[in-house]
């Protein structure tokens, strides 16, 4: 039978956790904040530090504040110093989600304290929870063989005896996170019916929908690596969905991995606006810097890959990744002495590790950088043998390997050697549903089939219809105000234009009231100059507040992540996102819903017919509070319009 003092606590986490699961954030950390107060006055340390440690956990994970979240958990951690060895200290030691501790050295720490106390004290909640955050260290750290086994362990104690959903929920969300990041897929379908059994994966409100959208999320993932992409997308937009329905809450794990597949369709608008806001958080790092690379905003991608290895420590997985990313940056730049210390850093950290895509991804980061400095030899015989220890499962990163490799071959001046890896590449590819950036689509044309890539599509509008024609191929389409959208923006290539400019022109509204561009905004809407500019601001702030927290300016921290709050928010706007910065009645987010549909849908029933010129405007086609049409040089095809 519970204490009265634990009983009460017990009721008051109850009613937080609970507003949390419906998604009333606010109302769960007043209730937080209420229970540190009345506990700390009631003399009871030990309760007071549970509320501040959940409080901290809150603002870490729906709030995307780091700093105040340091600021509890260290308020926790000091209510606990005078305090003899308890169950509390083991609690508070992993307060916050495992995935979201910066260095695995600390977070192996806290798991080890969390553990003993534990088995001390008989608690196999805890046990659980110290097993999995201790196992994703471990993985973390290279040690892949101990880490899964302890995540294992903890995974069969949450469908066995353990009983403490919340905790479990975060535990389980360890072992997701050390699964993505080591490719462990399957292990992740081993045990996904059993979670389900036990009801921690499902849509229910709270901790489920969370794991629930976590675990599509890494499924997704393993779909894009086996070049899935159409069901990849399919089950991360119903993931989006399920949980925004449930939780009414914008959804975290589904999103960023929609992110990166985005960048890797070329979508990078959508990219950034499903990014936007959670760049802070580890999950989000590595799209975040592959985005800035992929619009070759190189000093900005040089500084997330930056930021966010000093953020992982001893993280060997994650810093391979983000050394990767840092050294194509500083070869993109021109850096190459730059480039190659940072290659450097990354051949280290992937030694020894048995992760087969980190191994390949290091492997053609060093056949870059050798070709950078001249030595084609060496960088052929590096993505060869980049390319041969690719295991079967991972042919999307086979094929861009093997075009790297065609292209050192060409480069090199055998053109024959280069025609052999782009035959093989294509026969890969053949079986694969993914985009093909424009210059490897050239790259094949050019090699596999003995002809460059430089078609020309033509839109024309005629009276009681639109007409596509390329390479002697005609099709029809009916007028829709999709088309026409189209061929507005198709006509002024690489100029941006407002939704409701779009559709003044197309409806022939002539402007006689008040200003419809300002209508439902949250304020001043923002041109692409003036994105960039507050991209770049929000990054230096962002590293300026891991810089104080690291020594210990919590204040400070907290000061510049309200700056920081306040230029997302106004990025959002120009966006055009969900959530305080646009109000869903809004003339302008009207527009944004009906032009987007209609624009989509008229790109769809193109691709039906002409797949390959359908792509270039499914990735140059911009859609949004601004939408733009920007091609590119290197487009397979090009487009000319008659509206």
């Amino acid at each position: 039978m519970a204490t009265e003092p634990d009983a009460d606590a017990g009721a008051a986490r109850s009613t937080a956790m609970a507003a949390f699961g419906e998604g009333d954030i606010q109302a769960g950390m007043d209730q937080l904040s209420a229970d540190v107060r009345r506990f700390a006055a009631a003399g009871d340390p030990r309760q007071a530090a549970m509320a501040c440690a959940r409080l901290g956990w809150a603002f870490e994970t729906f709030r995307a504040n780091r700093a105040a979240a340091r600021a509890w958990f260290h308020r926790a951690a000091r209510l606990l110093e005078d305090e003899p060895e308890c169950l509390e200290q083991g609690w508070v030691a992993l307060a916050g989600v495992g995935c979201d501790v910066d260095d695995p050295h600390e977070l192996l720490k806290r798991a080890e304290l969390a553990l003993d106390r534990a088995r001390r004290f008989g608690d196999v909640d805890l046990e659980a929870k110290a097993l999995a955050d201790g196992g994703l260290a471990q993985v973390e750290a290279g040690n892949l063989v101990e880490g899964m086994s302890m995540l294992d362990e903890a995974v069969a104690l949450w469908c066995g005896p353990a009983r403490d959903q919340d905790a479990a929920c975060m535990g389980v969300c360890s072992f997701f996170t050390a699964c993505y990041y080591a490719g462990a897929f399957d292990r992740v379908g081993h045990w996904l019916d059993d979670l389900r059994r036990v009801g921690l994966v499902g849509a229910v409100p709270g901790g489920p929908a969370f794991l629930s959208s976590h675990c599509d999320a890494v499924q997704a993932t393993a779909l894009m690596e086996l070049g899935r992409w159409t069901e990849a997308e399919a089950v991360l937009a119903r993931a989006v969905t399920e949980f925004e329905a449930c939780m009414r809450l914008p959804s975290w794990h589904p999103a960023i991995a929609l992110a990166d597949l985005r960048i890797r369709q070329g979508r990078l608008g959508d990219a950034e606006a499903l990014l936007l806001g959670k760049e802070a958080h580890l999950q989000a790092l590595l799209p975040a810097a592959r985005l800035h690379l992929a619009r070759g905003d190189t000093d900005l991608a040089i500084a997330t890959a930056s930021r966010g290895l000093r953020m992982v420590g001893s993280d060997l997985l994650r810093a391979v990744e983000l050394l990767a990313i840092l050294t194509e940056a500083e070869l993109a730049a021109g850096k190459v002495e730059a480039a190659g210390e940072a290659c450097g850093r990354m051949t280290e950290r992937v030694t020894g590790l048995a992760v087969p895509r980190l191994a390949g991804m290091a492997g053609a980061v060093e056949a870059r950088v050798l070709a950078a400095k001249g030595d084609l030899v060496g960088a052929i015989t590096g993505m060869e043998q980049a390319v041969d220890g690719l295991p079967v499962g991972l042919p999307v990163m086979k094929v861009a390997l093997g075009l790297e490799l065609a292209r050192l071959h060409e480069q090199a001046g055998n053109r024959a050697a280069a025609q052999v890896e782009a035959g093989r590449v294509a026969s890969v590819l053949s079986g694969l549903d993914v985009t093909v950036p424009p210059r490897d689509l050239e790259l094949l044309e050019r090699l596999a089939h003995g002809r460059a890539a430089s078609r020309t599509v033509t839109l024309r509008c005629g009276p009681a219809a639109w007409a596509v024609e390329c390479d002697g191929v005609r099709i029809r389409l009916a007028h829709t105000k999709g088309l026409r959208y189209l061929a507005m923006l198709m006509s002024s290539p690489g100029v941006e234009r407002h939704v409701l400019d779009l559709v003044d022109q197309i409806e022939h509204v002539v402007p006689d009231g008040p200003d419809r561009h300002r209508l439902g905004d949250a304020g001043e809407l923002l041109d692409g100059t003036a994105r960039q500019a507050y991209r770049r601001r929000v990054e230096q702030l962002r590293e300026e507040i891991e810089d104080a927290l690291a020594i210990g300016e919590d204040d400070r921290a907290t000061q510049l992540q309200r700056e920081c709050d306040e230029l997302v928010a106004q990025l959002a706007a120009a966006f055009g996102l969900s959530g305080r910065s646009r109000r869903a009645a809004s003339a302008a987010e009207r527009a944004r819903l009906n032009v987007t549909r209609s624009v989509r849908t008229a790109i769809a029933r193109i691709r039906t017919d002409l797949p390959e010129a359908g792509d270039v405007l499914d990735r140059r086609v911009q859609t949004g509070l601004y939408c733009a049409f920007e091609p590119d040089p290197t487009d397979p095809v090009r487009w000319i319009v008659h509206p």
